[in-house]
């Protein structure tokens, strides 16, 4: 019946008129208690339930969405996440949304800071957040919260900054989930390196934090005698930069044929292991990016873990419409699924797949 029944139909069965019906129904002011008590036990009677995109089409509205994110190369994790949002914002285009970007340097407070003030200038109806570390990041986000302006996290979950939704794997388990992979080929081995991108002796998210715990978790209680060597590698390095640091960690360290990095940059290693015909190491990363798969293909990478990136970008804007367009309730936090990928079946991952 909530499909047939129109709003002059409510009025009649109220006694109000239509515009004190149409008030109620989209939450305008200027109604009486009394009649907003009469309309309000006919929509409980006939189970009304309004057609929210029809509403939000007639209301004509504009919606600006940020989405606040580091600067990356156009091989990266955060582009998938980028084409992900701006292909949700054409799906919507019909219901004026925009999203905008702005960029920020990876691990630099100074330049998150002063991106996400910019974004809070300009007044969004929504915003998408990629973190700095928590302390930073929550100065900005009590203030989306003072102006009840609502956000999602993507990357790293911090549940202390109330987002309204979440996008990401359960990085502990992730990293869990990697060590236990990567010992299926390595049980033998003495050592295993663990391959950090770092900047200024910290690596670049809590989320590869969390990876590392849950990895080392694994391997301290079914691997205690493995030891597991660090390689520090600064971010921004040229190429022929990392092939020093490479160069001289293997030449230091011939009995390890296994590596590990918590981040989308496997690559790094995957090409200095193809140039140097070293054949008997290999690494294992996360995302599926095209240099990774390209390593995955020739050998150097062993297994890539896959977070479905595009998904995270494009669900953060859905979300937001949801909420905040369609008035929907939505889900606060989203796992996406740890997906282990290899050279037989990276051809078939569908990294846009809704």
């Amino acid at each position: 019946m909530s499909q047939r029944i129109r709003i002059k139909d409510i009025a009649e069965k109220a006694g109000v008129s239509v515009g004190t019906v149409d008030r109620i129904i989209h939450n305008r002011p200027n109604v009486s208690p009394k009649a907003r008590a009469k309309v309000e036990k006919v929509l409980k009677e006939i189970n009304y339930q309004p057609n929210m995109y029809a509403s939000a089409l007639a209301y004509n509205k504009s919606y600006t969405f940020y989405l606040l994110m580091p600067k990356h190369e156009s091989e990266a994790y955060w582009q998938e996440i980028e084409e992900g949002a701006m292909d949700a914002c054409e799906a919507r285009r019909d219901f004026h949304i925009d999203v905008r970007l702005m960029f920020y340097e990876r691990s630099d407070e100074a330049s998150f800071s002063s991106a996400f003030e910019c974004v809070i200038e300009n007044n969004p109806n929504g915003v998408i957040v990629i973190p700095s570390d928590i302390d930073t990041t929550k100065r900005y986000t009590d203030i989306l919260h003072e102006l009840n302006i609502p956000f999602v996290l993507l990357d790293s979950y911090m549940p202390i900054l109330e987002p309204l939704s979440f996008f990401g794997q359960d990085s502990f388990k992730s990293g869990y989930f990697a060590a236990r992979m990567l010992m299926l080929i390595a049980r033998e081995e003495k050592k295993i390196m663990l391959m950090k991108l770092t900047k200024n002796g910290r690596v670049a998210s809590e989320q590869q934090e969390n990876r590392e715990v849950g990895f080392r978790h694994y391997m301290s209680r079914y691997f205690p005698t493995t030891e597991i060597v660090d390689l520090e590698m600064p971010i921004g390095c040229e190429k022929h930069g990392y092939d020093s640091i490479l160069g001289k960690f293997f030449s230091e360290n011939k009995d390890i044929h296994h590596c590990i990095t918590m981040c989308s940059k496997a690559h790094i290693v995957g090409e200095y292991l193809l140039r140097s015909g070293c054949r008997d190491v290999q690494i294992m990363g996360y995302d599926m990016v095209d240099k990774n798969a390209e390593c995955m293909k020739r050998g150097s990478i062993s297994f890539l873990i896959a977070q479905h990136a595009y998904v995270q970008g494009f669900s953060s804007v859905n979300t937001l419409f949801r909420a905040i367009v369609l008035k929907q309730p939505v889900k606060p936090i989203n796992y996406m699924p740890i997906e282990l990928l290899t050279k037989e079946n990276v051809d078939f991952y569908n990294r846009a797949q809704i």
